[in-house]
């Protein structure tokens, strides 16, 4: 698989005039070469050149974990001593003070990315993004499995939650049993959002002290990793009878939710498909507590492009995957959101979670 994508980067390369592209620890160089570095202040460093064999620069000392992941398969392992300067490796292998036009990494830090720039100083550089971009979003036949694998693994998870969430509970205590669920099934956790009462109106709360009470609407958005691809799921639950007005509000949030799902197809625009979650809510006079885009594309990364947003006019294309989550947020009573991943397919849409989407009764 990863000569596969090799092969096409260099192609992308060649087509945009690009000389060189250099990865550093993060989910591309994973994604090209199934090596999961780790982000040390030594240099690593995937050089893939238009033309010839991909190199991959690592610490003497990391050599035996990047020839472990099996990356010497695909690129040469070049490591070097502690002694030597990998900035001067790196510039000998793209062509020393003339190597064009160079695609570095996005993530690649400060630091490396300035010591590089000093040690070609002829190159013109750009993004690397602008090279994974198109290769990353459209996910080939395998990847849509393994993205239709882990969403089921979530799903097994989120049936499980109803009978965490009890009065006297805190939401940390449930949050440390929601992420011993997902290692049932996943190999990492990513996050645990559980979100009750007041809290579930801030999206990113995580867990906290606060004591599940009955009354509680409660947010709980969670995802892992397995065999190298993200879950992502969130789900509403209620411990005993559901707080005044959260069902007029869920209502209207598993409509924009469905109706954002049905407008996903070949040729629509990522921003058609907030336009069509945001619709209902600001008719419904919620939209200023509809407070963050509709989706992300996910895949070896939880978060990645397609951005599903106002002023995205990116065509989606058959191959892709993203959430689907708006949400309404009540400042210091309660949040509701509802997502699941969807993969955009040669004639609409394919969800891959498939629990129920309406408020679910716990405790």
């Amino acid at each position: 698989m990863s000569q596969e994508r090799l092969a096409r980067t260099q192609a992308v390369l060649q087509r945009d005039d690009v000389d060189a592209l250099l990865v550093g620890p993060s989910a591309d160089l994973r994604w090209l070469v199934g090596y999961h570095a780790l982000p040390l202040e030594r240099l690593t460093l995937l050089v893939v050149p238009a033309d010839g064999d991909p190199q991959l620069v690592v610490p003497a000392l990391e050599g035996p974990r990047a020839r472990e992941s099996g990356a010497d398969r695909y690129a040469t392992i070049r490591p070097w001593e502690e002694t030597d300067d990998p900035m001067a490796l790196v510039s000998s292998i793209v062509g020393g003070g003339g190597a064009g036009r160079v695609a570095v990494q996005d993530r690649l830090w400060t630091s490396f990315t300035l010591a590089l720039q000093a040690a070609i100083p002829a190159s013109t550089w750009i993004p690397g993004s602008e090279v994974m971009r198109e290769l990353r979003m459209i996910k080939s036949t395998e990847e849509q499995q393994a993205l239709r694998e882990v969403g089921a693994a979530i799903d097994r998870v989120h049936e499980q939650v109803p009978g965490l969430l009890r009065v006297g509970r805190t939401e940390r205590e449930v949050g440390r049993d929601i992420a011993d669920l997902i290692l049932v099934d996943h190999d990492e956790v990513n996050f645990v959002i559980v979100g009750s009462g007041p809290n579930g109106a801030s999206p990113h709360h995580e867990t906290g002290e606060r004591v599940l009470a009955a009354g509680d609407a409660v947010v709980v958005d969670i995802g892992g990793t397995r065999a190298g691809y993200c879950s992502d799921c969130t789900r509403n639950y209620v411990v005993g009878d559901a707080p005044a007005g959260y069902a007029e509000l869920h209502a209207i949030l598993e409509d924009a939710q469905e109706r954002a799902v049905a407008a996903v197809r070949p040729g629509v625009t990522a921003e058609a498909i907030d336009a069509a979650a945001r619709e209902p809510i600001v008719a419904a006079g919620y939209g200023e507590l509809f407070i963050h885009r509709t989706g992300h594309g996910i895949g070896v990364e939880e978060h990645e492009e397609p951005w599903i947003v106002a002023g995205n006019r990116l065509l989606l294309e058959a191959g892709m995957a993203f959430s689907v989550e708006p949400g309404i947020y009540v400042p210091d009573r309660y949040g509701a959101r509802i997502e699941d991943i969807v993969l955009v397919t040669e004639d609409g849409v394919e969800r891959v979670n498939h629990r129920p989407r309406d408020v679910i009764v716990a405790g």
